[in-house]
């Protein structure tokens, strides 16, 4: 340790663990929180997100947080995002501002409880009540009115594309194996390589906090599978909070990534489920039992009309899901004409043989016979 100013104090280092990385997606479907208006107000569950937030930073000084709204449009970045409001003002020599504003300009976004609040919780709190609030005023009648869904597939690539360039970053600084140890390693290596001194990945995972019903993201089938297979790959778990309703996909992403699911009953204690089981990460959830989901809904979607079967056509080359033949037997996906048979012609029907019944004691007559008695001596 230096003796004078302490930095290699706080300074990490390789024998230190890993922080972890939590994305957040905020689904800010209009139509979905309309609904919840009475029980949960938007305003309300944004104040319970921030104080989770909060907590996972207060862990580890090193943690790290990002926040993506999955609105009805497109999906976008609310934290870490550059604002005119929360940027840093430097005069003519370079030197920042303590006021957080320039000589110039007298007006600050500061208020007058915001000078005692912990930096990252006040950046962090800022940013993400700025550009919702940009997302929700930039969002007009027409937007709304014209999709009831959500653009979940965008923000779960947003938030992948993220944790790719943090986990990088920190290979990088810290001399983690990027081939092994992007997002932390598997659940049974614990994150480290086994028989080598390589640091420990960041810890990442994804908390998808969802409104949404189950047929709103049905047309977005193939990029979110395409994402849960992405993050099943680099074993980051996608934990799923379900304010409203039931989601097939973020069922089946929960369960392939090993995440925790929980459908709320009660939407009004947001704050306290997402103390009690979100906010473990990786490395806690070994010591810990967690809530798990039994009855996984597995259905898919279908790649012709987007909806939710359970019986349909399979194409044996891309293993397309069709609800229905395609038209003349060719496969939507790759092309391949498919041999349908003679699938929906009516079935011939075969006249049962009649089988001849054997008559015992029939109408003819016929008496039983009698046993012969044994004769005497």
């Amino acid at each position: 340790m230096n003796a004078v100013d302490a930095t290699e104090h706080y300074e990490t280092s390789a024998r230190d663990p890993a922080p972890a990385l939590l994305t957040v997606i905020l689904d800010t479907n209009p139509h979905a929180w309309a609904l919840l208006e009475d029980s949960l107000p938007l305003s309300k569950a944004i104040a319970n997100i921030l104080v989770f937030l909060n907590a996972h930073l207060a862990c580890n000084y090193a943690n790290e947080v990002a926040v993506v709204a999955s609105h009805s449009q497109k999906a976008a970045w609310l934290y870490p995002r550059e604002n005119p409001a929360t940027k840093t003002y430097q005069d003519a020599d370079g030197d920042v501002s303590m006021n957080g504003s320039s000589a110039d300009n007298n007006n600050t976004t500061e208020g007058p409880g915001q000078v005692n609040k912990y930096r990252p919780f006040r950046i962090v709190e800022e940013q993400v009540t700025h550009n919702l609030r940009e997302l929700m005023a930039s969002t007009s009648g027409a937007d709304v009115k014209a999709t009831n869904s959500t653009m979940m597939a965008g923000a779960l690539t947003l938030a992948l594309s993220h944790i790719n360039r943090r986990s990088i970053a920190w290979a990088e600084a810290h001399g983690a194996d990027t081939a092994a140890e992007t997002s932390g390693g598997g659940p049974s290596s614990g994150g480290h390589a086994s028989g080598t001194d390589t640091a420990e990945g960041l810890q990442s995972r994804i908390l998808i906090i969802s409104v949404s019903g189950a047929s709103d993201s049905a047309h977005q089938y193939i990029p979110i599978m395409n994402s849960i297979f992405a993050c099943q790959r680099l074993h980051i778990p996608i934990d799923v909070c379900k304010l409203s309703g039931d989601a097939v996909f973020l069922q089946q992403a929960s369960d392939a990534t090993k995440g925790v699911y929980m459908s709320l009953t009660e939407p009004r204690g947001l704050l306290q489920y997402l103390m009690m089981a979100f906010l473990p990460d990786q490395r806690s959830r070994r010591h810990l039992v967690l809530p798990t989901r039994v009855d996984v809904d597995f259905r898919a979607a279908c790649f012709c009309h987007r909806r939710v079967v359970d019986i349909g056509f399979v194409c044996s080359i891309c293993l397309s899901i069709f609800c229905e033949p395609p038209e003349n037997g060719n496969c939507l996906t790759c092309g391949t004409n498919l041999e349908m048979g003679d699938y929906g012609a009516k079935p011939a029907v075969v006249a049962r043989k009649r089988k001849k019944k054997k008559r015992v004691n029939g109408p003819s007559g016929t008496a039983t016979p009698t046993p012969t008695p044994t004769p005497g001596p």
